[in-house]
């Protein structure tokens, strides 16, 4: 099919390079790294100087960057609009999570998965005087967290095994997964029951449940934390539908807005 041009006014031609241009995005965020021109030209089906103009464009915007090695990989200015997007998406949520801590007494949190790491973009927390220290903006490995293994949980195993080996999977506390098959058929049973414990794998003492939002176009997990003297194993077993209640409801948003 030949391509359709520009036109002056930035018709049809315009809004398919523009649609084609984001496709590439995606296609170098999902390489988890970089990629090279023919590479993008076999995952994308598109000739191979379409694939040329449009990557030139990018760099010259500075949203995908050509490192030594004449590969490409996404730019650093797409951190920004990933931050700003990410804590525009936390502000929304940060209601629904005040009503989780209402209902549960425990902090609330939501996490999205970047590249290779879960960051934190919203929470409320708990009223109690002794409460967690995670805050938003901090990026944590997925592995040893209740949000990490909700969200690892929605991926194909694959993908899974592909992340903790660029990643490793560095010990935390004495009950931080570090083998990948044990961690797999965790996830599995994580995947099951529809939501992830975390029993002091990032933090002595700490407890949380974590449930992976669905259908979503960036994987994420809202969960519920707080010490394991509170926050029992009786609590999680109340507790856990009301947190998937609510990661429900933030899918449906999310879903809506794509």
């Amino acid at each position: 099919m030949a391509e359709e041009k520009v036109g002056r006014d930035g018709g049809v031609g315009g809004v398919q390079s523009l649609r084609r241009a984001f496709e590439l995005l995606e296609r170098l965020a999902d390489t988890g790294g970089e990629a090279s021109l023919s590479e993008l030209a076999a995952s994308s089906g598109l000739p191979m100087p379409t694939i040329h103009r449009l990557i030139r464009t990018l760099v010259q915007l500075g949203y995908v960057r050509q490192n030594t090695n004449r590969r490409y990989a996404l730019g650093a200015r797409l951190i920004r609009l990933g931050e700003n997007a990410s804590m525009q998406f936390g502000a929304w949520a940060r209601p629904l999570l005040a009503e989780l801590v209402e209902v549960t007494g425990e902090t609330a949190n939501l996490a999205v998965l970047e590249r290779d790491e879960v960051v934190y973009v919203s929470q409320v927390p708990s009223k109690h005087s002794m409460r967690m220290f995670t805050e938003v903006g901090r990026r944590v490995l997925p592995h040893g967290t209740g949000v990490g293994k909700a969200i690892l949980s929605q991926l194909p195993t694959e993908e899974v095994r592909a992340l903790l080996s660029r990643t490793g999977m560095p010990a935390y506390t004495d009950h931080t997964f570090t083998d990948p098959d044990a961690l797999l058929a965790h996830l599995a049973q994580v995947a099951a029951q529809g939501y992830a414990v975390d029993e002091s794998e990032q933090e002595l003492g700490v407890r949380c449940v974590a449930v992976p939002l669905t259908g979503t176009p960036a994987p994420a997990a809202v969960s519920v934390s707080g010490p394991s003297g509170r926050l029992t194993l009786d609590a999680v077993s109340r507790i856990a539908p009301l947190v998937q209640a609510t990661a429900a409801t933030l899918s449906t948003y999310l879903e809506e807005s794509a």
